[in-house]
C-alpha cells in the first residue's frame, strides 16, 4: 500500500461526507494478528451431505454471519477474517470460495424449504432456479487460505487490497456512483446483482474482475444481513485500480462544484438526524477556474 494513497484518503472521505474509511479486501496465507472471525468448525460439503455426515443442528447453532463479523471489525477498526474452518455459515463458505457446489440443504433452505421439516427463506422461488443461479455465479475458489477484510489504513507497505468497500448512505453513495462513471466513462459501471450481502461485497466484484470487467458493485440488499448495516446504509465495492483512479481524480470532478455543495448540505442534515455530526456543513473543493453552470 503506497503512502500517497493513504495521504489522499482523508480529504477524499471529507468531500464525500464519509466518517468511516473503506475496508480493503484481499486473500492471504498470513493470519491477521488481531480481529474477528467465526469459530472453527467442519466444512459442510456436498460430498459429506451425500454421505449423511453433516450435523446440521451443530452447523446452524454455530452460525456466524460474514457481514456480522465485518460489522464488528468496522466498529473496532480492526480485521475480519475467514478461511475453510472459520467460515461462519455455509452460505459464506460458498460465496468466499471455500467450497463448491453448495449443499442441497442450503439450496432448499434459501429457497422454498422442505415441507414439514425446514422452513425456507423464500429468496428464490424454487431450488431448481437457485441451483442454476449458484452455478452461474460460480464463486472464484479462494486463492489463499484467509479472506481478510480490514480498514484501508491498516494495510502495510507490502499489502494491497484486491477490492475496496465503502459503507454509506444514499447521498454519499451518489458521489461514489457518479465518480465511478467519471473515472471509467462507462455508463454501466455500477452493477447491483442479486445475492447475499457478502456476495455483493466480495463475490460479484471478484467475478467481474475475473471476467475482465471493471465494475463497481452496489450491495447490502440481503434482508437477513440488514441488521449488520446502519439504517439506510448500503455497500459499494470497487476494484483497487478503480479506487486509485478515484483518489487521483476526484478533485477534478463534479465533487468540486456548487452542485455537490448542495448534496453535502443534505449529508449534514442526515448526520444531524442520526446524531453523527463531525464535519462542517459545506466541504466542496473550489475550482481554480471560475464555476460555469
Amino acid at each position: 500500500m503506497d503512502q500517497e494513497r493513504k495521504n489522499a484518503l482523508p480529504r477524499f472521505l471529507e468531500v464525500l461526507g464519509l466518517d468511516e474509511e473503506p475496508m480493503g479486501i484481499f486473500y492471504t496465507d498470513e493470519k491477521p494478528s488481531d480481529g474477528f472471525s467465526p469459530k472453527p468448525m467442519a466444512l459442510p460439503t456436498r460430498e459429506k451431505e451425500i454421505q449423511n455426515k453433516i450435523d446440521w443442528q451443530a452447523v446452524f447453532s454455530q452460525f456466524s454471519c460474514v457481514i456480522g463479523n465485518i460489522w464488528r471489525a468496522r466498529k473496532k477498526r480492526t480485521a475480519a477474517y475467514f478461511d475453510a474452518e472459520r467460515f461462519g455459515c455455509p452460505g459464506g463458505a460458498f460465496w468466499l470460495g471455500y467450497m463448491k457446489p453448495q449443499t442441497e440443504t442450503i439450496i432448499h433452505y434459501v429457497s422454498t424449504g422442505v415441507p414439514g421439516r425446514m422452513e425456507g427463506e423464500l429468496y428464490c422461488d424454487s431450488p431448481d432456479h437457485l441451483r442454476r443461479i449458484f452455478d452461474d455465479i460460480d464463486p472464484r475458489p479462494a486463492p489463499k487460505r484467509f479472506c481478510v477484510v480490514k480498514p484501508f489504513s491498516l494495510f502495510s507497505p507490502h499489502e494491497d487490497p484486491e477490492l475496496v468497500a465503502f459503507f454509506a448512505r444514499p447521498e454519499s453513495l451518489c458521489g461514489l456512483h457518479q465518480l465511478a462513471a467519471f473515472v471509467t466513462n462507462d455508463p454501466e459501471v455500477v452493477a447491483s446483482p442479486w445475492g447475499a450481502a457478502c456476495t455483493g461485497l466480495i463475490t460479484w466484484p471478484l467475478k467481474y474482475l475475473a471476467e475482465g470487467q471493471n465494475k463497481a458493485v452496489l450491495g447490502g440488499w440481503d434482508p437477513s444481513a440488514r441488521k449488520f448495516f446502519k439504517t439506510d446504509e448500503l455497500s459499494f465495492t470497487v476494484p483497487n485500480a478503480m479506487f486509485s483512479q478515484m483518489l487521483e481524480r476526484f478533485e477534478h470532478s463534479f465533487l468540486t462544484t456548487k452542485t455537490w455543495g448542495i448534496v453535502q448540505k443534505k449529508i449534514h442534515r442526515s448526520k444531524n438526524r442520526w446524531g453523527e455530526i463531525k464535519k462542517p456543513e459545506t466541504l466542496y473543493v473550489k475550482r481554480e477556474r471560475p464555476f460555469v453552470n
